[in-house]
């Protein structure tokens, strides 16, 4: 009962930085958690800069000790033991040092663990729930409009993706922005005039950083759509292997995925290309500020306007440490357009419009009766031509109705408005009297049993898919309702009768026993109403008796509403309606609607005439 496609996704795609005030949001939620990230690394960068300083002052020291150098000040206004020996004195630093090694390491385990803890173990598996609970609240419109692919994607990486931007850009840049600030106000305590001069670069590198992210944004947008694409190449190569190997078309469906594959690939390397430019260049400049300091900063040491330990060598630690976090502009630059665009497509999914869902004081019916009544209802796909035009049609409690038309007549429309996959454009579907609109969805859907042409099936056992809508039902109401679809005999049949394990979509069973578990599963559910899409359809004449024997028993008592071709189909019904074009144009009986003239009885003509000419074929092979 699916519906015509709909508008892709995505309507006015938001700014980039209105995409970041978003992150910030969403990272807001977890925001203890990143703080206590960020308290480590505060920790790590005050041991680090505290080892730096203990280095620079044993060499000072040593100097000291050597030629009578003295001991200039340090940052921390640490004094040594002066009647200590040696050996002693440098003993004690390189165990401060060492102490302080551990504790980083520790520290850095602990860091890793959180950051693991944080964006694997919550951000991600809660962003992932959210999203697939918004796919589950989406109509049939929304999964016409968009491939099994592109949902896939956006559900797998482009979560990781939003993952990157907690991970990889807002807690790093967090980090870089802090270390930055420290080191350089730590370096200007040593030395203003050296600080300026080793950072006149920095402003090149924030110009070439911009310039980076606007080239490199429209090719991650560009590779999210060819991996995209070649998911869907994947599943529906998959989907169709049968079709595939019996036209014997194994190799040009290898070069199809190739194909996509190569694309992929190929754009890549463009954009690791980019990349891998860039980061050299970044390299660079921050190779130039050492440069500086070893020009500067030497012949200031050398005229004895700063310390050699506790000034250049400090200095030449943080502005490594410096560099270090400037090069970090690349990485960073480059997770901000992946995560962008990642979390672009998938706060398309969480922001697309649920078109169907409970009114605030939406009415509890557990139980209906199925009195099932159109009034004048039509219904059109956002603003087109309506597919159903001034329908007026009642269903009593109990009544079967058979539907007739062809190909989009709106048959299925028709049924799709029961149980609100769609709501009507104009007019109104009551039922029991109610407006459907004003039922509580869960009880709504659940006294409505469906049977589709294809019934889909899941990889579980048998009993797990007949009781897919009621898994609180015994093994007695599971057997129960196996028997009223006629497939009992067959599941006991199976390997582990009802704990036998079906394949994917129920490929190991045949047409006619999918169909039976499909019945089962709707039975189940004891609902007042039944939709029967064209059950029959794709199976033989042999098995169709099987399917009515089952169809038959599950009809009874029960609104039915069963769209049909077959003149054996249509005869079961207590009336039938013909439809053209979205609307009623014949009702009545079989038996009515053979005296007038109309579409049903040029159907029935022909299949007449088709059977007829049928069974003079099988007496001829039989004579022969």
């Amino acid at each position: 009962m699916s519906a015509a496609p709909s508008p892709a996704i995505a309507s006015a795609a938001p700014t980039n930085w209105a995409l970041i005030r978003r992150l910030f949001g969403l990272a807001w939620r977890y925001r203890l958690h990143c703080l206590r990230v960020l308290g480590i690394q505060l920790l790590l960068l005050t041991m680090g800069i505290v080892g730096l300083s203990f280095t620079g002052l044993g060499i000072d020291y040593i100097r000291h000790r050597m030629d009578g150098t003295p001991l200039g000040p340090n940052q921390f206004h640490l004094t040594l033991p002066a009647d200590w020996p040696p050996l002693h004195v440098l003993g004690l630093l390189a165990g401060l040092i060492l102490l302080l090694a551990l504790c980083r390491a520790v520290l850095n385990y602990v860091y890793a663990v959180s950051v693991n803890r944080l964006v694997q173990q919550k951000l991600v598996v809660d962003l992932r729930g959210v999203v697939y609970d918004k796919l589950q609240r989406l109509s049939f419109r929304f999964f016409d409009a968009n491939t099994t692919g592109s949902i896939i994607t956006r559900v797998t990486s482009d979560v990781q993706a939003v993952r990157m931007f907690v991970d990889q850009v807002l807690i790093q840049s967090v980090i870089m922005v802090i270390s930055l600030t420290v080191y350089v106000i730590y370096m200007a305590g040593l030395h203003p005039g050296l600080t300026i001069a080793c950072l006149a670069t920095t402003p090149v590198l924030w110009i070439m950083a911009t310039g980076f992210s606007r080239i490199i944004q429209p090719a991650y947008a560009h590779n999210r759509l060819l991996v995209e694409k070649m998911v869907q190449t994947l599943a529906e190569s998959i989907q169709g292997i049968a079709v595939t190997k019996g036209f014997g078309r194994e190799a040009e469906d290898r070069t199809r995925f190739d194909t996509t594959n190569d694309a992929v690939l190929t754009q890549q390397h463009g954009i690791f290309w980019r990349v891998s430019l860039f980061s050299p260049a970044v390299g660079f400049l921050t190779r130039i500020n050492m440069m500086v300091l070893l020009g500067y900063g030497g012949w200031l040491v050398m005229h004895d306007r700063l310390p050699l330990g506790a000034g250049l060598v400090v200095f030449a630690g943080l502005l490594e440490q410096f560099s270090g976090q400037v090069n970090n502009v690349a990485t960073i630059v480059n997770s901000v357009q992946q995560s962008l665009i990642g979390a672009r497509r998938v706060f398309e999914i969480l922001d697309a419009p649920i078109e169907v869902k409970n009114l605030p004081a939406a009415l509890r019916r557990p139980r209906l009766e199925g009195h099932v009544r159109f009034e004048n209802v039509s219904f059109a796909y956002d603003g087109a031509e309506a597919v159903v035009r001034d329908l007026d049609l009642e269903v009593k409690r109990g009544q079967c109705v058979a539907i007739l038309g062809a190909t989009g007549a709106g048959k299925s429309v028709l049924m799709s408005l029961i149980p609100r996959f769609f709501d009507p454009t104009v007019g109104r579907v009551l039922i029991d009297g109610v407006d459907a609109r004003q039922l509580h969805l869960d009880d709504l859907r659940r006294n409505i049993g469906l049977v589709f042409q294809e019934s889909f099936l899941f990889s579980n056992t048998v009993a797990a898919n007949i009781a897919f809508g009621h898994p609180e039902a015994t093994p007695a109401q599971v057997e129960r309702a196996a028997r009223i679809a006629a497939a009992h005999d067959f599941i006991l049949g199976l390997p582990h009768g009802y704990d036998t394990i079906l394949g994917e979509s129920g490929n190991t069973l045949s047409g006619g026993q999918r169909q039976r578990l499909a019945i089962a599963r709707a039975v189940l559910l004891e609902p007042a109403i039944l939709l029967l899409d064209d059950p029959t359809a794709a199976i033989d004449s042999e098995t169709e008796h099987e399917i009515f024997e089952a169809l038959d028993r599950a009809i009874a008592g029960r609104t039915t509403f069963i769209v049909a071709h077959r003149l054996s189909t249509l005869r079961r019904a207590d009336f039938i309606i013909v439809m053209e074009d979205g609307r009623i144009v014949q009702r009545g009986t079989h038996e009515q609607l053979m005296k007038e003239p109309g579409p049903y009885l040029r159907v029935a003509d022909l299949q007449l005439v088709d059977n007829r000419e049928l069974q003079q074929l099988k007496l001829k092979e039989g004579a022969a």
